[in-house]
């Protein structure tokens, strides 16, 4: 028993031994020591999108419960879309009215009323012609004394009456020849245009009723329910994106021009230690801030840091928001 444990205890010191001779030498330089990978302490990046309406109205449907996974453009909500919808028919039949009016005013005058036009030339002539020939008559009688100074004057009024008439009937007889102004046309398109627009607004308010997930995530918070009224821009889910996957991690200020954007990164977790995920330095901010308290590395508890991100290339589905990871670089050892 005596001899076993003399032996053990030989053993262990001459592993002591060999222990403190490689590191003696690897000290001096005679032989390389194994260098450690250079590490930094990150999380998975929380990135939330809070969901909301354009427009307020009240909630008729809620399509998702929290914890639930979405893909893009899957419906969550609607909004009440009866008031829309009758604000669009109204719109639609303003756009129908004023289109006819600008119809009517490109097309013209009709040949028919033209030919009215003309006949009531004609007419106002005829009477005109009639009324010059009673005029002269009064006058010879006037000459004469066989008639009243009335009767001359009512004459000349009637004379004066219808050349005013005919006038009237020879402009407007010349306008419909011409048709509308320039103005007046473009006038009319303006207001179609107007209409258009707001027929168009009206829609796009319809298609706002529906409110779908911007990209794949989970729902995180369900913050309405069914017959709420809400206003414009009042969130009703809270969506937590799933890709990409960014990790936020800090390098302290002596070891910044080690890594640039691109450069080939592993993140490592505690549910994969064996298997860690490939990315690259996708952005290093340009400004430097004290180390978070979420890095709890002792060396960089007090340093000066950059906030650097990256991107995970690989599937990051194992990956949470939140988590902490640990970031390597290949090739990239401590000083």
């Amino acid at each position: 028993m005596k001899r076993a444990a003399a032996i053990v205890l030989l053993l262990l010191a001459a592993g002591g031994l060999a222990a403190w001779q490689l590191g003696w030498l690897a000290r001096w330089g005679l032989i390389e020591a194994e260098a450690e990978s250079f590490a930094l302490y990150g999380n998975v990046d929380i990135r939330q999108v809070e969901l909301a309406f354009p427009n307020g109205g009240r909630i008729t449907e809620m399509t998702v419960e929290e914890g639930e996974s979405v893909r893009t453009g899957d419906v969550l909500a609607r909004l009440d879309q009866q008031p829309i919808l009758d604000e669009l028919r109204m719109a639609e039949a303003e756009l129908a009215a004023r289109q006819a009016r600008l119809a009517l005013l490109e097309a013209g005058a009709r040949p028919e009323e033209i030919a009215s036009a003309h006949a009531q030339v004609a007419e106002r002539e005829a009477a005109l012609a009639n009324a010059r020939e009673t005029l002269s008559r009064q006058r010879r009688l006037a000459a004469n004394g066989t008639t009243s100074p009335a009767a001359l004057d009512d004459a000349e009024a009637r004379v004066m009456q219808l050349e005013a008439q005919l006038a009237m009937a020879v402009e407007a007889l010349n306008q419909l020849l011409a048709g509308p102004r320039a103005e007046e046309i473009a006038g009319a398109r303006a207001e179609v245009a107007a209409a258009e627009a707001r027929v168009a607004a009206i829609g796009t308010r319809l298609e706002d009723a529906v409110l779908t997930a911007p990209d794949d995530g989970v729902i995180l918070t369900r913050l309405r329910e069914p017959g709420a009224i809400v206003g414009a821009g009042a969130a009703v889910y809270a969506l937590s994106l799933q890709q990409p996957v960014w990790v936020r991690a800090y390098m302290p200020e002596p070891d910044l021009g080690r890594i640039a954007p691109g450069m080939a990164a592993l993140v490592w977790s505690d549910s994969r230690p064996d298997d860690p995920y490939a990315g690259h330095v996708g952005f290093i901010s340009p400004t430097a801030e004290f180390t978070p308290r979420s890095v709890e590395t002792p060396d960089l508890r007090s340093d000066l840091v950059f906030r650097f991100r990256v991107v995970v290339e690989d599937d990051g589905a194992g990956l949470r928001q939140g988590m902490p990871v640990t970031v390597t670089f290949p090739g990239l050892t401590e000083h």
